[in-house]
Order: structure tokens, then C-alpha cells, then sequence
């Protein structure tokens, strides 16, 4: 891609984990960047950590839970205010299936927890964005979006989506991870003419990060290991105009059999329409 000084990168869930770590590598290489966080007070310590080790001032810091619809909308209202365009944007926030996987948690819009943060909140944060992420792929010849999913995949009941049913955290998990990476092939098709790519990936597994040892206990891999592999899809020169992929690590990979499946795709970009109140038809 082009010299990180010219790019502009958002990164959601940019304090902790991996998502501070991609934040800081692609800081000290000169990007103009912002950073998204749902603790004001720990989003400050870290845009300050992350200024002060890069020397980058060029960080910004925004503000949402992503388990309301309602504040992101407000992120992305934000961002096009603050921003002429955009060149890549990386949806990394997430939870995982804890802290007690057995107790089913909903949204502040009645939305199963997981599903909401992992999915639904992405796919809106997206879709408000596209224009600036078109308007960059005008003017310079592309743009980017990673989506943050995982190995853990499992198919979508759409007759149980919010698993009021037979609820189990990792299923919960599995399922969202499985839809942001649908949604990583619906974008992919749709903007094919635009300069605007989109790819999903498996960082890596069992993180040393705060969801691996709450669900694991001893992790298996580092945070650095996930971070070159996200930063790669997301800014190296050799994956320009490479789209609708799904990664494990750093190599194309086969995702869950139902994120090829052009009907169920459909089905879940309709009912997310609905969700997120993007659907004008109603």
C-alpha cells in the first residue's frame, strides 16, 4: 500500500489485546489513526502510551460501547465528521463466550450480546463508513476492510438467531464469527468495482490476551504473532486488489461451509438491514 504518513486507519477495540497492538505498530510506521474504545479514561492512557512510544501525534481516540446501536451510529457520525475520507478500516472488537458461558446476555436493543458487539455492530459501523472509504479508493486507487473473525465458525440458525432457545456461549461466539465473515464476502461482491476490498481473517490462536486466558487459561501464541498477520492484510503492497478472502493466519483459507452459501447470505444481510435500521423499505 501506499506510505503509511498518508493513510488514515480506524481500528475498533484499540485499547487492549491485539487491537492495541496493531495500533501501535501502525503508529510508529506514520499512520494517522483512530483509535476506538468504550472506557474514556482508558482510552486516554492509551492514546498517551502509544503517542509517547511512537512519537506519532497523529492519534485520536473515539468513543463507544458497541453493544448499542445507538453509539455506534454516534462513532460513525464522528468519524465522517472528523474525516475526509478513510483508507482502511480494521473491525477488530469483540467478545468472547464468558465470562459465564451458560448466561445468555442481551444488548442494550434486546440483541444477543455476542452477536451484537461481534456482528451487528460491524456491519452497521461498515456500512456508514463505505462512503468514505469509496471516496479514499476514488482519489488513490483503493481502500480496505478487515474484519477481525476466527476459527471458531458455526452455522446460523435462522430460525434461533439470537439463541433464545439453546443458548451456549461458544456457540454464541462461533455464530457471530461466522457472520462478520459472511458479511466479509457480501461486501467483497458488492464493492469488486469500487477499489475498496474487504477480507476476513484467523489472527492466530489462544492470543495472550484477557479473552483467552479468561476462556483457556494458558495461551499458545503471542499478540504480536495475531498483529503481523492483520497488519499485513491490511497495508501490504502485495495484497492490493485482493478481496473476499477469508485468512487463517497469513494463508487463504476455507471458512465455515454456509459463508458460501449466496441464499443464507442474503437472508442475513436482509434481517441486518432490519436490525441496524438501515432498511428503507420499512
Amino acid at each position: 500500500m501506499r506510505n503509511l504518513e498518508e493513510l488514515t486507519i480506524i481500528i475498533t477495540g484499540a485499547t487492549d489485546g491485539l487491537g492495541e497492538r496493531v495500533a501501535t505498530d501502525l503508529a510508529g510506521r506514520g499512520a494517522t489513526l483512530l483509535l476506538h474504545g468504550r472506557n474514556p479514561d482508558k482510552g486516554r492512557r492509551v492514546l498517551a502510551k502509544i503517542r509517547e512510544a511512537t512519537g506519532n501525534d497523529r492519534l485520536h481516540y473515539f468513543n463507544a460501547d458497541l453493544s448499542s446501536l445507538a453509539e455506534v451510529a454516534a462513532l460513525t457520525a464522528s468519524v465522517t465528521k472528523s474525516c475526509p475520507r478513510l483508507d482502511v478500516l480494521i473491525n477488530n472488537a469483540g467478545l468472547g463466550a464468558g465470562p459465564d458461558p451458560a448466561r445468555r446476555e442481551t444488548s442494550a436493543d434486546g440483541f444477543e450480546l455476542r452477536f451484537a458487539v461481534n456482528y451487528l455492530a460491524p456491519f452497521l459501523l461498515t456500512r456508514r463508513v463505505l462512503p468514505l472509504l469509496r471516496r479514499s479508493a476514488e482519489q488513490t486507487g483503493e481502500a480496505r476492510i478487515i474484519n477481525v473473525a476466527s476459527a471458531a465458525q458455526q452455522a446460523i440458525d435462522f430460525n434461533d438467531v439470537m439463541l433464545e432457545k439453546n443458548y451456549d456461549g461458544m456457540r454464541a461466539y462461533s455464530q457471530s464469527k461466522l457472520a462478520l465473515v459472511m458479511l466479509t464476502f457480501d461486501l467483497a461482491a458488492e464493492l469488486s468495482e469500487t477499489g475498496v476490498t474487504a477480507n476476513a481473517l484467523h489472527p492466530e490462536s489462544l492470543m495472550d490476551t484477557k479473552m483467552v486466558r479468561e476462556w483457556f487459561g494458558t495461551p499458545l501464541a503471542t499478540v504480536e504473532e495475531g498483529a503481523g498477520h492483520v497488519e499485513c492484510l491490511a497495508v501490504a503492497d502485495e495484497l492490493k486488489g485482493v478481496s473476499g478472502l477469508y485468512y487463517d493466519r497469513g494463508r487463504p483459507a476455507r471458512a465455515s461451509e454456509q459463508a458460501y452459501d449466496e441464499k443464507a447470505r442474503r437472508r442475513l444481510r436482509e434481517l441486518s438491514l432490519i436490525w441496524t435500521g438501515l432498511d428503507n423499505s420499512r
